[in-house]
């Protein structure tokens, strides 16, 4: 036999009942792995759970469609003019939401054509690697209980004296993202409070140091930061 045709013999081969459904328990088991992995250890200020339970649908769906196009050589070229034509435009501005859905999207690529046991070692593998670099890099981890995000907008320039009014008035403060503009700051913060009055003198506080300081709050208890 040519190795023409033990190539065409490759995208001939039936699908087997049994592999599939390891391949798809297996992904499953390791979508989820990835998942819970993200939300605790995430640093995206979006609401990581949310985001984070879409990974077992992309999961299953790529090793879905991988399981079914590699057993057919014209499936498989189907499968290239397709994707030649779509344009995803989704608002993904957080690299870090890349490097997670590309994960997932490697998982199922993996499991799809069969290599179990590399996405069996692999997953685990680079979830431990991102574990100990986090650890040893005093990345912050999880924090509990309603988080609320305050966008402000001030012309006071001291990051520093705008922190400071932030942890005078409540328990838990972090500042999540920071923009210089020509006349001020423009500041994200994620914070926790005990009661609403906390907010009000905090506001109060701020608007000494600008008048016409531009002040935003969303509460999200689902939020995890």
């Amino acid at each position: 036999m040519s190795k023409f045709e033990e190539y065409l013999n490759q995208f001939s081969n039936t699908i087997s009942f049994g592999d599939f459904m390891i391949g798809f328990l297996l992904t499953a088991v390791l979508a989820i792995l990835i998942r819970n992995f993200y939300v605790r250890y995430g640093t995206a200020i979006s609401n990581r759970k949310r985001f984070a339970n879409n990974f077992l649908a992309l999961a299953l769906i790529v090793m879905l469609i991988i399981t079914i196009v590699k057993s057919s050589l014209a499936l498989s070229l189907g499968l290239v003019g397709a994707l030649s034509i779509v344009r995803f435009r989704a608002a993904i501005k957080d690299p870090e939401e890349l490097v997670y859905l590309f994960l997932v999207i490697g998982l199922g690529l993996a499991t799809g054509a069969g290599q179990f046991i590399i996405a069996l070692v692999a997953i685990p593998l680079i979830l431990l690697l991102l574990w100990l670099y986090y650890r040893f890099t005093g990345h912050k981890t999880t924090t509990k209980g309603n988080n609320t995000l305050i966008h402000l907008r001030i012309k006071e320039k001291s990051i520093q004296k705008i922190s400071d009014i932030f942890l005078k008035h409540l328990p838990y403060v972090e500042l999540k993202r920071m923009d210089l503009l020509a006349d001020g700051l423009d500041l994200t913060y994620i914070c926790q409070a005990d009661s609403v009055g906390q907010f009000d003198d905090l506001k109060e506080e701020l608007t000494q140091l600008d008048k016409g300081i531009t002040f935003s709050l969303v509460d999200n208890p689902g939020m995890i930061v």
